[in-house]
């Protein structure tokens, strides 16, 4: 995601903050993670307060998390190109402000990420199962179906098979399969499981839950001791925070508990996410309010 930082933006590797060890374990990763950085800024600061926002201050607040000025600049001008941010210029000063398209999609990100991690719903035991028919020779295809399917929390045992224990799902996956024009060689099926064969292997079979609970364990590391102490060190930990976050919606399926390895991190991890943004979002935001401020 950044550089590492050395002492930058009210990070002080000797005080009593100290780096996020996010920082110091992610070294070089270039442009997409300076972008990838910049629309989390976007979504947890601009967004929210609809106004715009001077090169300046955006440039600062990245600096502070590794960002070198050039890549925030290139940064900024790709996710201009994308039609997500637009500009204006007062003298030699550009300041940027969020698209329709831009306001829409982080919008959208944003539900998705507060919305996820909650309790576990209640199941009452019956799947959804799609089989759909994609020739191999169509690898577009088959990619842009994995890819929305995985990421409307369905996993796949076999190929050509896909599953989710929220049968409340179908209306969004026909509306996946109709947009990809695969409704006559899709069929699906909504009941509880059979007595042939085992829940829990084909859970295994569909989804990395280890893998998922990895990637759990080690967000509750980066920020098991986060303590920062200066409002631009709350500022910085806050967008990391949201950072780390915001990629668990697209690994994790939300599987009701009885699917769940017994003491899932996961549940571990939504806690801390909750409590620390929580903790921060007031002093970070009063922090960002008075960047803006002090811009003008």
């Amino acid at each position: 995601m950044t550089a590492e930082l050395s002492g930058v933006g009210g990070f002080d590797p000797d005080g009593a903050g100290g780096v996020h060890p996010a920082l110091s374990r992610r070294r070089g990763l270039g442009q997409t993670s300076a972008r990838s950085l910049l629309l989390t800024l976007l979504g947890e600061f601009v967004l929210p307060r609809a106004e715009p926002v001077w090169t300046q201050v955006l440039i600062d607040v990245l600096a502070g998390l590794g960002v070198e000025p050039k890549s925030a600049r290139q940064a900024l001008a790709r996710t201009a190109a994308e039609g997500l941010v637009t500009s204006d210029r007062a003298g030699r000063r550009v300041r940027w402000r969020l698209t329709d398209a831009g306001s829409r999609l982080l919008s959208d990100g944003a539900a998705r990420i507060y919305g996820f991690g909650g309790p576990a719903r209640e199941w009452d035991g019956r799947w959804l199962v799609l089989l759909v028919s994609v020739p191999e020779t169509r690898r577009r295809l088959r990619h842009r179906l994995r890819t929305r399917l995985a990421w409307a929390g369905l996993g796949s045992p076999a190929p050509g098979v896909w599953l989710s224990p929220d049968p409340g799902k179908e209306a969004q996956v026909a509306d996946v399969v109709a947009d990809l024009d695969l409704d006559a060689v899709t069929s699906s099926f909504i009941g509880p499981f059979g007595t042939i064969g085992e829940q829990a292997e084909v859970v295994r079979q569909a989804w990395d839950l280890d893998g998922v609970e990895h990637e759990y364990e080690e967000f509750l590391a980066e920020f098991a001791d986060a303590d920062p102490r200066t409002p631009a060190d709350v500022l910085s930990h806050q967008v990391l925070l949201v950072h780390a976050w915001r990629r668990f919606p697209f690994l994790d399926p939300e599987l009701p508990r009885e699917l769940l390895p017994e003491h899932w991190a996961g549940t571990r991890a939504a806690a801390r996410f909750t409590e620390l943004h929580a903790r921060w979002a007031g002093p970070a935001g009063a922090h960002w309010t008075s960047l803006v401020a002090r811009s003008e």
